[in-house]
């Protein structure tokens, strides 16, 4: 099962070091004593004996590891962390002084990095700084106020503009409402999630098809590209020369880890996908079904509606009819609802300009056309999204919500975010 570490869960050692040489540990020893840790933990080996002991042992509170033998520093603190359970805090030693360095192990979660000779004074500021990790107030945001939502938005057909409304609903997520967002876009092959905010898609989609057992918190926080400070993105750009197979396994456990680590999660998911994998809209609060006002949307919409009756009942239904001109559609708004027996909730006009706009910018159509009609539309349907959220919200207020990824604190196992356990 996945959980963030706590003091409470397993037996870990309070100390283990891992060290290249007799005089680091020489360094390290009575120090370890005053502090009441056992001077055994100090081992021989480096980084790289680190590794090879934790990826079969379970990582202690507080871990030092000699980085004097390593070429690549940074690249092997990553190695590090594919074994590292969470909640460890790791204080590294090293021969290089280089500020860009000790800036790069810090952003990758090191807790410190000092400079040998290590002098005693350093070590016991270390490891002060360490264990007041430990004793430090964790920052809960109370689920009253920020339930998580997850919402799909699901073209009704091919070029309704879903994907444009879901990126910018993503945007306006973190922007305009104050949340973590995740956008997770499920068209592996042709999705443009990361095209529409000027973003390499990176691997991380396919990786986690390709491999979903090791989909976990670090897998999120290094496979996911960040569009700002509020949003990332998980999508792909997977090679059309040969299909990836799966059973749809990743798809859920990635919507398990991104409701561990956002406030919102929005999920591009193409119509296929609902056939192929209708386990996916298990935790989606919502679905936004777009069309346009056509008669083949007309009858894809009445499918996908029942679809939806059937396998999703437990999610609310917004119909929103997108690039809708002034003259109106090939049927108007009115034989549209006719047709598919219920309302359209929302309609966001067609604007050439604001389109083209946002493609030369590389910018959500929400943020290029602010002040216009579609965005206003765009910004109706991100309000109901998140009113429909907090009217999910539990009536009690002891009850709290899972930390958000970046809100965990320092150190590398906080960097971790949570490891599967067993």
């Amino acid at each position: 099962m996945n959980a963030p570490w706590s003091p409470s869960r397993g037996l870990r050692e309070p100390f283990t070091a891992f060290v290249c040489d007799e005089a680091t540990a020489e360094s390290l020893r009575p120090i370890v004593g005053e502090l009441g840790w056992q001077a055994e933990k100090v081992n021989k080996g480096g980084l790289r004996n680190a590794v090879q002991a934790l990826s079969v042992s379970a990582s202690p509170q507080i871990l030092f590891v000699d980085l004097s033998e390593s070429g690549d520093p940074l690249n092997d603190i990553n190695a590090l962390a594919e074994v590292c359970e969470p909640g460890t805090v790791v204080i590294a030693a090293g021969q290089v002084n280089d500020v860009r360095l000790y800036r790069d192990l810090v952003a990758s979660g090191l807790h410190d990095y000092l400079l040998k000779p290590l002098s005693p004074d350093a070590l016991r500021d270390a490891f002060a700084s360490a264990q007041a990790v430990f004793s430090a107030p964790k920052n809960v945001e109370a689920s009253l106020e920020r339930p998580h939502m997850m919402a799909a938005v699901i073209g009704a057909r091919g070029g309704s503009g879903a994907s444009t409304i879901a990126t910018s609903l993503a945007w306006l997520m973190g922007q305009t409402h104050g949340r973590s967002a995740a956008l997770l876009d499920l068209d592996v092959h042709f999705g443009t999630g990361a095209l529409q905010l000027d973003l390499e898609p990176g691997r991380g989609l396919t990786d986690a098809i390709e491999n979903p057992s090791r989909i976990d918190g670090l897998f999120i926080e290094r496979a996911m590209v960040k569009a700002n400070d509020k949003l990332s993105v998980l999508s792909a750009e997977a090679p059309i020369n040969q299909p990836l197979l799966t059973d749809g396994a990743a798809f859920y456990q990635l919507q398990e880890e991104l409701r561990t680590a956002f406030e919102a999660t929005i999920v591009d998911l193409p119509r296929n996908m609902l056939v192929a994998h209708p386990h996916l809209m298990h935790d989606v609060s919502v679905a936004v079904v777009v069309c346009e006002l056509t008669l083949a949307a007309a009858r894809d919409v009445i499918r996908i509606l029942a679809w939806l009756k059937a396998n999703a009942p437990q999610t609310q239904v917004l119909l929103v009819a997108n690039r809708v001109a002034p003259a109106g559609g090939e049927v108007s708004r009115k034989e549209f609802e006719t047709s598919v027996e219920r309302k359209v909730d929302l309609v966001v006009p067609l604007d050439i300009k604001v389109a083209v706009q946002a493609a030369k910018l590389g910018k959500t159509v929400a943020e290029a056309g602010k002040g216009t009609k579609v965005a206003a539309g765009i910004l109706e349907i991100a309000q109901r999204l998140v009113s429909s959220a907090d009217e999910l919200a539990p009536d009690t207020a002891s009850v709290a919500k899972k930390p958000s990824l970046m809100g965990k604190l320092g150190g590398l196992g906080a960097m971790l975010s949570k490891k599967k356990a067993g």
